[in-house]
């Protein structure tokens, strides 16, 4: 069994449709971030784990996901419906198969904004620079193993934990690989993209990620 984190944020609409398609083997934990449109209860009806984070944030809900897991390999992805579950498979085997440490699905498709293309090109070539691992998409699909993850000591519990994910991984020596999975239109609007005050946040925290790094690979040179 591999335990799938789902991170929700009033994600009702969607969530019959991604838990529906769960492969076999796969087991769904939803993590409820403040819904207010009865997402855990839908969750819960759908057969899902659901856990509750009172404290907002994607890379809050991501780690009380992380740490309900119980699974050797644990996957990430968001309930939003624009990536679909039946894709897990590709970025769990590689990891399972201990062919890598960390896969991360690369979206593909003409769902994604053009700034979100755009600021996924900066933030991959930072992360090449940074750590030699060569990815074109941080995406919200992704696999690694759970014990491995919790060592990694995520610190970011906003936006910026998905990027931070990466970039510790590539510095502790991880075999980071891709793969390229659908990305359709998510149902409702992003919290992120979606809202001036989300896509700012999200700026700031992947800023802040980035300029943590370069602090540590200044200081590792001296």
């Amino acid at each position: 069994m591999i335990d799938v984190v789902l991170p929700v944020l009033d994600e009702g609409e969607a969530i019959p449709w991604v838990l529906g398609r769960m492969p076999a083997g796969y087991r769904p934990i939803v993590v409820d971030n403040g819904s207010t449109d009865g997402s855990a209860e839908v969750a819960a009806a759908a057969g899902a784990t659901v856990v509750a984070e009172g404290r907002r944030g994607f890379g809050a809900a991501c780690f009380a996901g992380l740490t309900a897991a119980a699974s050797d390999v644990v996957c990430f992805m968001d309930c939003d419906a624009s990536l679909d579950p039946r894709d897990l498979p590709l970025v769990a085997d590689p990891v399972a198969a201990y062919e890598a440490d960390l896969v991360l699905g690369a979206r593909r498709g003409r769902a994604m904004p053009p700034h979100v293309r755009v600021a996924n090109r900066y933030l991959a070539a930072r992360v090449a620079a940074y750590t030699g691992a060569r990815v074109s998409d941080i995406g919200p699909m992704r696999a690694a193993r759970r014990t491995a993850l919790l060592a990694l000591g995520l610190v970011d519990r906003r936006s910026g934990w998905p990027l931070e994910m990466v970039l510790r991984a590539g510095r502790a020596g991880w075999r980071i690989a891709e793969r390229p999975v659908p990305y359709r239109p998510r149902t409702g609007r992003s919290k992120v993209t979606g809202t001036v005050g989300g896509t700012a946040r999200a700026v700031l925290d992947m800023r802040r990620q980035l300029a943590e790094t370069r602090r540590l690979i200044r200081e590792e040179s001296r």
